[in-house]
């Protein structure tokens, strides 16, 4: 412990906030909440028990600075967005959280459809979330085909359109085409509801007459059809908790920890039926209510909020109920059970997180070798001035100078960022360039440091350029014009893999099974794969747009609208007469000179 740390552990107020803890680079490496700052800071350096991880920690902080809040509520909501921001090295990180499916109807529109999504938006009604071998699609299919209610996203207007294959299959009242009245298709958009709630038992018996029919008129894949669906609702009515009432909507979370690593498990129970769990593996190196807290403040901001979280005694209940108040203006039971039936639901998700941990282990180590333990490596091997948390790779794309770009990829800790990649138009560089290209991409991007934009833009402890010598010449003189000396360059030359410094006069070459080498390939060749995807979207726009310019009739704004309707120059060729003349300003005319057009050219 240094003396700077000594003096402001003297200095630590008794009052609830936040705790930040840097390296000897400035780098923030852990953020944690207090109920009193002066009690759980000193902890960390005044207590003989540790864990591995919280010991490893400890001995890479260099100096802590701290914001006092008004409360604990406060200063979780603090906690969790600081974590967001700096994701800090040593805290829990939801990194590439999938969000589950669910059903989504807006009740407002005057004929709703039902649609997938994963995205929760106030003004609709949702249902789900579904997992577990429930598909979205499927029971999308089973509303289709046993309540005749709209999956499709046809705009329904005053004037009736062509009923589509639904209708002709029975699985659409085709209100598009003024076949239903509005009160009839409320009817059946109730009786879907009354399903996805689980309080309509008579979908089972229509989709049993409707197999039975189509057997008897030799539809067969129609009656397959049927067969598959309800197969699906068996499946549905089997995760039903028969000892659970049936409006209970709750979240159980279960926490486990070995001490070196950590898994939360969470079942998830939507009217009374067990829709499915996910677990997340996680670093232990905090306490466990803190953890909890920690992964309940990160998870629900982009997962619904349940009625009920049932949770572990050692959890924090009362300060997580005051914050979902707080920060989402929901109540939220928290519930510690003794015993019954939520009891025996926190036992299981207990004993998946542990099955899951101990299955897991081997798993987490190997993905810390590919990541951080890789970085550590890499700064010893290349004799790198500080520890490469922030690594940026770049790359160029053009065929024969045209439609020049650049990739900025971002890395940390060893792993892909990709809320912080960057792409790059060529704005100054006449033909095929790379270096001077190259040379005009890191002079904006360095042009960003130490300007108010740096806080979109953290600046790099590494910058890594896919090339030999000449590029890494190149982009040494940008540093010396931009007097940058806190920044290791090297680049990554494909042929050999062979890696150069600034300070090393002969390229490095490593094991092809070294982690180190790995990680540097993996970064390089998403920064090629992000230039080439971006150079290609370019390319094709703009031969697209040049192609239509050709066509009688199709003005800027027309061709603008075809673009944004279709996307691809393929789509556009492989368009019927009917969908061209959908685009707003095409019309029917239009659309069959557009059609014959491409029928010449094809």
């Amino acid at each position: 412990m240094n003396e700077v740390i000594q003096e402001k552990l003297k200095l630590l107020p008794d009052q609830p906030g936040v705790y930040i803890m840097l390296d000897r680079d400035g780098n923030v490496i852990y953020v944690g909440k207090a109920r009193i700052l002066k009690n759980r800071v000193r902890q960390y350096f005044h207590s003989t028990l540790k864990t591995e991880k919280v010991a490893a920690m400890v001995a890479n902080i260099s100096d802590f600075y701290y914001i006092i809040t008004k409360s604990e509520i406060d200063a979780l909501s603090l906690e969790n967005n600081l974590i967001k921001k700096y994701k800090p090295k040593y805290n829990i990180l939801l990194k590439d959280d999938k969000t589950y499916p669910y059903i989504k109807v807006n009740l407002n529109e005057k004929y709703p459809t039902f649609s997938f999504t994963r995205k929760l938006k106030k003004g609709s009604k949702y249902f789900g979330p579904f997992m577990g071998g429930v598909r979205v699609r499927d029971v999308l299919e089973i509303l289709n085909t046993a309540y005749g209610v709209r999956i499709c996203s046809t705009t329904i207007t005053d004037k009736p359109k062509k009923p589509c294959l639904n209708y002709h299959i029975h699985r659409c009242m085709a209100p598009c085409a003024h076949l239903i009245s509005e009160q009839d298709y409320s009817e059946r958009v109730k009786a879907a509801i009354r399903f996805l709630e689980g309080d309509d038992p008579d979908v089972e018996k229509l989709l049993r007459e409707r197999m039975n029919a189509f057997a008897e008129k030799e539809e067969f894949e129609l009656a397959l059809d049927c067969k598959n669906k309800l197969e699906m609702l068996s499946k549905i009515s089997l995760k039903r908790i028969t000892a659970l009432n049936r409006d209970i909507n709750a979240d159980v979370l279960a926490y486990v920890s070995n001490s070196l690593y950590a898994a939360i498990n969470i079942l998830i129970i939507r009217k009374g039926i067990m829709q499915g769990a996910s677990t997340f593996a996680l670093d232990s190196t905090t306490s466990d209510a803190e953890a909890v807290s920690s992964f309940v403040a990160q998870y629900y901001a982009t997962h619904e909020i349940p009625d009920e979280l049932i949770l572990q005694e050692f959890c924090e209940d009362v300060l997580l109920e005051k914050f979902f108040q707080e920060a989402y203006a929901k109540n939220v039971s928290v519930l510690i059970p003794k015993q019954g039936i939520r009891k025996q639901l926190l036992e299981m998700a207990y004993k998946n997180a542990t099955e899951y941990l101990d299955k897991a282990i081997e798993k987490i180590r190997h993905k810390e070798d590919m990541t951080t333990n890789a970085c550590a490596r890499l700064q010893t091997v290349l004799k790198l001035t500080r520890y490469p948390r922030r690594m940026e790779c770049y790359d160029i794309s053009n065929i024969s100078g045209v439609d020049k770009v650049g990739s900025m990829v971002v890395f940390i800790d060893g792993e892909a960022d990709r809320s912080q990649y960057r792409r790059f138009r060529i704005k100054t560089v006449e033909g095929a360039n790379d270096f001077a290209s190259l040379q005009e991409v890191l002079t904006r991007r360095l042009a960003k440091l130490g300007t108010a934009e740096e806080i979109h833009f953290s600046k790099p402890d590494l910058i890594i350029i896919d090339g030999g010598k000449g590029q890494l010449s190149s982009i040494q003189e940008i540093f010396e014009r931009s007097d940058i000396h806190d920044i290791d360059l090297i680049s990554l030359a494909k042929r050999e893999e062979e890696i150069f410094t600034l300070t090393e006069k002969d390229g490095v070459r490593l094991d092809h099974r070294d982690y180190c080498l790995q990680m540097l390939q993996r970064i390089r060749d998403e920064a090629h794969r992000f230039a080439i995807t971006f150079f290609r979207n370019i390319h094709s726009k703009r031969s697209l747009t040049s192609v239509l310019t050709e066509i009688p009739g199709v003005g800027k704004v027309k061709r603008r609208a075809l673009i944004e309707k279709f996307g691809t120059i393929d789509r556009i060729m492989h368009a019927d007469v009917k969908e061209l003349a959908k685009v707003e300003g095409i019309g029917e005319a239009l659309a069959n000179v557009i059609k014959k057009y491409f029928e010449e050219e094809l």
